[in-house]
């Protein structure tokens, strides 16, 4: 892979131009979402789509997500339905993602589907990702923008780390507000939580009026963030430590004595919000094992469980 300049983007109007420019052009942009920060290629440009996965080592059978700043261009590559409608209307623009029928002839490459026949679709909140996908235009397939099963990065600083000269430009908007991916939900058939994320389950059910079913970690790979180990560290990642040992490095929730705490409080959307930059922060000490507190399993714990999960799993 020939290693090319990294540009360093600031979020004034005039960088956002430099960036969907260099996106025009077939280029990799990454820019901040409120969930994680995105890398960015026209998704209807072939070439540029497969560079996303050859900037992350990621596998082709893993498929993207697109994200637009407006609904009725989302309409226009998805078969929607009247379940979308209601989640549209209570969590959009958030950290939301719907997987439809992919419709026929819709301008986007097949590398995105990861040659599925639906497509993931997404409508961020970020102001400065709001301000990038409307000066660009048109559908931006972005999935987390770091090297592929590596933590998820929520500040320009990660992705310079993992990616500096195998993208084009990040647009530095600061940190992520959310800190964890976004849900996604399939609305191809029976409404799927197919990954947890920004938008707990219990809220999703409650506005469709309906169960919301959960993927089997059997099934086929049908979204982002469904493979085994993904969102890991460097260092070995113990769960449910209630007691820590000799040489590990902890990572508390609540009031327990530790290295880093993810919410001293208690508070799921703090912890959520903290994972991943803490993450990032172990590693970058040295960190051997990460042993972690146990997280309640309801709300965002269950999204921030299966990110730890994923990040401790065999590699």
């Amino acid at each position: 892979m020939v290693e090319i300049t990294t540009e360093h983007l600031s979020a004034s109007a005039q960088d956002l131009s430099r960036a969907a420019d260099l996106l025009a052009r077939g280029g990799l942009v990454a820019f901040p979402t409120e969930t994680v920060y995105g890398l960015g290629a026209d998704a209807g440009n072939d070439r540029a789509v497969a560079r996303i996965f050859e900037a992350k080592n990621r596998p082709s059978f893993n498929p993207l997500i697109v994200h637009l700043a407006d609904l009725a261009d989302i309409k226009a590559l998805v078969k929607w339905n009247h379940l979308a409608d209601r989640v549209a209307e209570a969590f959009w623009p958030g950290p939301l993602t719907l997987v439809l029928p992919l419709r026929a002839g819709a301008p986007v490459s097949r590398l995105v589907t990861a040659g599925l026949d639906t497509l993931a679709v997404r409508m961020p909140a970020a102001p400065v990702a709001q301000a990038l996908l409307r000066e660009i235009g048109g559908p931006v397939a972005a999935p987390s923008a770091n090297l592929s099963g590596q933590i998820s990065p929520t500040r320009a600083g990660h992705v310079l780390d993992g990616l500096t000269g195998r993208i084009e430009a990040v647009v530095d908007g600061g940190p992520c507000s959310v800190g964890l991916e976004s849900t996604i939900l399939g609305l191809a058939g029976p409404p799927t939580l197919l990954r947890p994320g920004g938008v707990p389950m219990d809220d999703l059910a409650e506005v469709l009026n309906t169960r919301v079913a959960t993927r089997r970690e059997t099934d086929h790979i049908s979204a982002p963030g469904q493979t085994r180990s993904h969102y890991a560290p460097r260092a070995r990642v113990r769960l449910n430590a209630v007691d820590f040992e000799e040489g590990e490095t902890r990572l508390g929730f609540g009031d327990t004595d530790c290295d880093l705490n993810l919410s001293e409080t208690e508070d799921l959307t703090e912890a959520a919000a903290n994972l991943f930059e803490y993450l990032h922060r172990l590693d970058a000490q040295g960190a051997r094992v990460i042993a972690v507190a146990p997280i309640p399993h309801l709300g965002l714990g269950v999204a921030i469980n299966d990110r730890l999960s994923r990040a401790a799993a065999d590699r």
